[in-house]
């Protein structure tokens, strides 16, 4: 499989195939694709779509399967930002939030995580359940707005608004971290928490978390009137 992305900041990546390669997504994740790409809707067991439906994707995942010569198929965000690849292997998971997954190669697993500490869960931005990437493969991420990536050292760590954290690596653990003093609290903008991440691992940032620009967009909304 042969790939490019395109077209930031509302990408595309277009996955170019070889007879027998296959792809998956999301229902309702495919953007075009040639005529020779073959469409299946796998579940992939009980325990998994349980776990898709308690983060609100789809409880099928849809396949494409490249038939009878070289294919094409494409894959758009949804929203403005970024398309990012990363390879999945052993000792290679990745924890993302729950919109994060675009498309895979058939090798990846997906599956939910809960945060073990509930604090995590609740107050930090991504709930108490995350996605996770696991198997062998290429998954490709659709993230919100500009994205910074970070390689922590072991015992390195950051502090990120809720929100901001996109994904990591699955070595990385995530805790909160209550902002401290009155004056802060209340008048700092920050809420709280905050989310604290600490390495060693990867972790991807975004600018423009979906919540935080409804958040911003919502006084500018009409109201209605009887």
């Amino acid at each position: 499989m042969r790939y490019s992305i395109e077209g930031e900041p509302m990408p595309v990546v277009i996955c170019e195939l070889e007879p027998g390669e296959e792809m998956i997504t999301e229902s309702g994740g495919m953007a075009w694709m040639t005529p020779n790409m073959q469409m299946s809707q796998e579940g992939g067991g009980i325990g998994k779509m349980f776990g898709r439906m308690f983060t609100g994707e789809s409880l099928f995942l849809t396949h494409y399967r490249c038939e009878g010569g070289p294919g094409t198929i494409a894959f758009a965000s949804s929203f403005t930002g970024a398309i990012r690849p990363v390879e999945i292997g052993p000792g290679r998971e990745l924890i993302a939030q729950k919109n994060a997954f675009l498309a895979s190669t058939t090798g990846v697993e997906l599956s939910i995580t809960f945060q073990k500490k509930l604090g995590a869960g609740f107050f930090g931005g991504e709930g108490f359940i995350m996605q996770k990437l696991a198997g062998n493969g290429i998954v490709f991420l659709e993230l919100d707005g500009h994205v910074k990536e970070y390689n922590l050292a072991p015992g390195q760590q950051m502090i990120i608004d809720t929100g901001y954290l996109a994904a990591m690596e699955g070595t990385v653990t995530m805790d909160i971290q209550q902002i401290k003093g009155v004056k802060n609290v209340l008048f700092g903008g920050e809420g709280l928490f905050n989310t604290i991440v600490t390495g060693p691992g990867k972790i991807w940032l975004q600018t423009m978390p979906i919540p935080q620009v409804a958040s911003e967009i919502i006084p500018y909304l009409p109201t209605s009137s009887k």
